[in-house]
């Protein structure tokens, strides 16, 4: 799974590389060095405004996800809200793979959307892996903090 907070540039061409840890993981947990990048579910900041990065998906997930979102059906959504997932997630998705040395390239319209100009951070979230701007990602953190289950029972179920 994808573990950690890795902490690097990106520049101006859009270069950056990928973690090797993170190189790793899609080949040895998920047996293909291809991956899809798109954008973030959108984080609602805490003043009403809202944060977003981008996502890796392994390539075997993100066709799982795929499948999902053309049935649609079951998943609980309106078709306004199956539309909107489609248009911010499906159609900016971009299928890379590291070059030998681990760079890959970001596309300008996911840097854009991102935010992402200089120091950049990959984040670790088990299955797939998410890319922050290092001022974007510090919102974020300041309201997941807001957001932890403080004395959920769930917390201790999970030994957390």
């Amino acid at each position: 799974m994808f573990r950690g907070n890795f902490e690097t540039n990106i520049d101006v061409k859009g270069r950056t590389s990928l973690p090797a840890k993170f190189r790793e993981v899609l080949v040895d947990s998920f047996g293909d060095e291809r991956f899809f990048i798109t954008n973030s579910n959108p984080v609602r900041l805490g003043d009403g405004s809202h944060s977003s990065g981008l996502v890796i998906y392994p390539y075997k997930e993100w066709l799982n996800l795929e499948e999902k979102l053309k049935m649609g059906t079951g998943l609980g959504l309106s078709s306004a809200e199956l539309a909107a997932i489609k248009r911010r997630v499906v159609a900016p998705a971009v299928e890379c793979v590291a070059d030998k040395l681990g760079r890959i390239l970001v596309p300008p319209h996911l840097r854009k959307s991102a935010l992402l100009e200089r120091e950049i951070l990959f984040v670790g979230m088990l299955n797939k892996a998410e890319i922050w701007s290092q001022a974007e990602w510090e919102k974020v953190f300041r309201q997941d903090i807001e957001n932890f289950p403080v004395n959920s029972p769930v917390l201790a179920e999970l030994g957390l």
